[in-house]
């Protein structure tokens, strides 16, 4: 396989990686999570001006028609960055239920809002008890004159503070653990009946618990087929696993060159500690661990938009198994490389390691996947 991106592709991750490096440094990361959004929209506004918002979508609704290897170098420069505008929650996520599961009519207002970044919207599905299961939903949705009924709890639901519309999950039939049953909704943030409890996680990102309380939607709120939604939550759900993987190979290789340089420069009995054979020989498995960890990223992408359910399930878990064992690796040893400095505020490593930690679990961890990946044998 060529894991060599194309001209197109070179050129976007260019455009990506310099805006980052000019306009999001680390020192205006600090401000925007330190604002009372933790979000910034004047990069949210440059992201919809270069075309980032609407790479994946039809060309029928103002995007690009870019498939999951075109987001590569985005989800990349965004891991190198520590970005923590909800990318991948409004177009990785939400934006492919749309894509995939929406009606014409929905597809024809929320694609073209959420393309010129005037729309925002995060995914609610995990709930207490649930680990890792995707079917283990016990939010309620009943029938009501001209729509539904939500009631239910939704935790740790990531950018939902900054979210204007929620896609969650509901059941209107079934056990708590059932994959039948299923369905979604689209319903505005601030809609009657729903309410958040607002937080930061340990990577900076902000998330909430949202409790929906009676909440009414309309008929058309519904996404996709009623009590059918398993199968296409299962499917977004690996699209996003793919795209974190390359997020993750971002922030592995930035951990790896600021830690080979760290080595280059600290001094110790008068020479640099790289000079140590020892600290090389842990630098190399670093950056093995990273190229493998790109390769599989690679595969999971080129995977996630050709093979059938089996095999895309069998490519994505293989894939974070090694995404997460590389997480681990780097982010553990590009801190202790850097000794005790390496865990301060101050620095930028310990903030990677951080969201390199939370993406190890996001989405199922390595025992999870195992276990996903021999069933698919």
């Amino acid at each position: 396989m060529n894991f060599d991106y194309s001209e197109e592709q070179q050129l976007l991750a260019n455009s990506v990686k310099q805006f980052i490096g000019k306009d999001y440094t680390f020192e205006a990361r600090k401000e925007i999570i330190d604002s009372a959004s933790g979000s910034s929209d004047r990069v949210w506004a440059t992201f919809a001006e270069m075309g980032l918002l609407g790479l994946p979508f039809s060309s029928t609704y103002g995007g690009f028609g870019g498939n999951a290897v075109d987001l590569m170098p985005v989800m990349e420069a965004i891991g190198e960055g520590l970005v923590v505008e909800p990318y991948l929650a409004t177009v990785g996520i939400c934006g492919r239920f749309i894509a995939r599961g929406g009606s014409v009519a929905q597809k024809k207002t929320l694609l073209p809002a959420i393309i010129e970044g005037k729309l925002k919207l995060a995914f609610a599905h995990s709930e207490r008890g649930a680990r890792y299961d995707l079917a283990h939903v016990t939010t309620r949705a009943q029938k009501a004159d001209n729509g539904y009924t939500l009631e239910g709890e939704k935790r740790v639901v990531l950018h939902a503070p900054n979210a204007d519309k929620f896609i969650v999950s509901a059941r209107m039939a079934g056990k708590d653990n059932s994959s039948r049953g299923l369905s979604l909704f689209l319903l505005d943030s601030n809609a009657p009946g729903v309410s958040l409890k607002t937080y930061r996680t340990v990577d900076n990102l902000r998330a909430a618990d949202v409790r929906f309380s009676g909440v009414n939607v309309p008929a058309d709120a519904l996404i996709g087929k009623e009590g059918k939604a398993f199968s296409l939550i299962e499917e977004v759900v690996d699209y996003a696993t793919a795209l974190l993987c390359s997020e993750a190979v971002g922030a592995i290789k930035f951990a790896n060159d600021v830690t080979l340089e760290y080595l280059k420069t600290r001094r110790q009995f008068g020479v640099p500690i790289g000079s140590f054979q020892t600290l090389q020989h842990r630098m190399v498995d670093m950056m093995i661990s990273y190229e493998q960890a790109k390769s599989m990223a690679s595969l999971a992408c080129v995977k996630i938009d050709s093979a059938d359910a089996t095999e895309r399930k069998r490519v994505i878990s293989a894939a974070k198994i090694k995404i997460a064992d590389a997480c681990r690796h780097v982010s553990q040893e590009s801190v202790q490389l850097h000794g005790g400095m390496g865990m301060t505020e101050e620095l930028k490593v310990s903030h990677t390691f951080r969201r390199l930690t939370t993406i190890m679990q996001t989405f199922g961890d390595a025992d999870h996947h195992l276990e996903r990946f021999a069933a698919c044998e």
